[in-house]
């Protein structure tokens, strides 16, 4: 996926000479295209994240689009002070791209795991949050991000991603995509971890019982009124994200239930416990660890029907 995002910010940069990429020193084998073909547009700060965020904000307030980007972490919570106070205060046209959403680098532990983004940024006032599922969604996502004038936070995945979706992809910000619909329940989810939920659907229609998939790419703004429609439609909706509990797609869901007066269907939030994501394997097998595989989400579904 991050070899799609590069190849896309790409050729919109060959017609956008306001497009700036600036870095923490990392990226190596995917943005040396930027690289070469802008060299006055391309800035290593270094490693020093809060700096370059505290760049990237200066650029845009010159006219500019500036693209931080790294790894995990690193471009959000190790200078999220400089987002709050430079980027989301000035409403600055900076794009926050982090490579490797959730535990997408299992092995390296906690401090390159991404599980409390989502709910981290979109507190943020003027920040829009958006994480695709697949290279589709990630290339028509990186059109969108680049397309807004604003804050926007990228929450990207790491390669190999299989399909989520089996024909072409609209993406609009703040209007979630029905991959499949279904009226005995909802499954709503957003980035990688979507493609665990296309099976999960998958296999429960095999069973009788057809569920209508949602890939909700913008976390925020949210769609409210497909959470609704899902809500009122099909009667039962499970979330799923590859983040913590608490804060983030599932909360988000269950705000805007309870705003709308929809707060006794039957609900269902998988996502990491509220703990540190201390064990250490590969990004397939932390996800079955912490509850996020496809025979769980199954069993939510289940459930949740009975």
């Amino acid at each position: 996926m991050r070899a799609a995002f590069n190849k896309a910010l790409l050729e919109i940069a060959k017609k956008d000479p306001r497009v700036y990429m600036i870095l923490a020193d990392i990226g190596y084998g995917e943005i040396e295209g930027f690289a070469n073909a802008f060299p006055e547009r391309f800035i290593n700060c270094g490693v020093a994240e809060q700096n370059m965020t505290g760049v990237a904000c200066g650029v845009a307030m010159e006219g500019n689009i500036a693209i931080t980007y790294s790894i995990a972490n690193f471009p959000t919570l190790r200078c999220l002070e400089q987002i709050r106070n430079d980027v989301c205060y000035h409403k600055a046209n900076v794009k926050i791209v982090i490579i490797g959403g959730g535990m997408a680098y299992g092995p390296l532990g906690i401090s390159h795991h991404s599980t409390e983004d989502l709910a981290i940024l979109r507190a943020l006032p003027n920040m829009v949050v958006i994480a695709p599922c697949d290279i589709p969604e990630a290339i028509e996502a990186t059109k969108a991000m680049m397309a807004y004038n604003g804050p926007v936070y990228y929450r990207c995945g790491y390669k190999k991603e299989p399909d989520v979706y089996d024909g072409p992809v609209k993406f609009t910000i703040g209007k979630a995509n029905v991959i499949r619909d279904g009226r005995d329940a909802t499954v709503i989810f957003t980035g990688t971890i979507g493609h665990n939920c296309k099976l999960a659907v998958e296999e429960l229609e095999r069973n009788g019982i057809k569920c209508r998939l949602v890939s909700m790419h913008t976390v925020k703004p949210i769609d409210a009124e497909a959470i609704q429609k899902a809500a009122t439609e099909t009667g039962a909706i499970v979330t799923v994200e590859e983040h913590n509990i608490c804060g983030g797609l599932g909360s988000a869901v269950a705000e805007v239930l309870m705003d709308n007066g929809l707060g006794k269907i039957p609900f269902k939030r998988l996502a990491l416990p509220d703990v540190n994501v201390s064990k250490i394997g590969s990004q397939k097998w932390l996800i079955e660890e912490y509850g996020l595989g496809v025979q769980h989400i199954v069993k939510a579904v289940k459930g949740i029907l009975k």
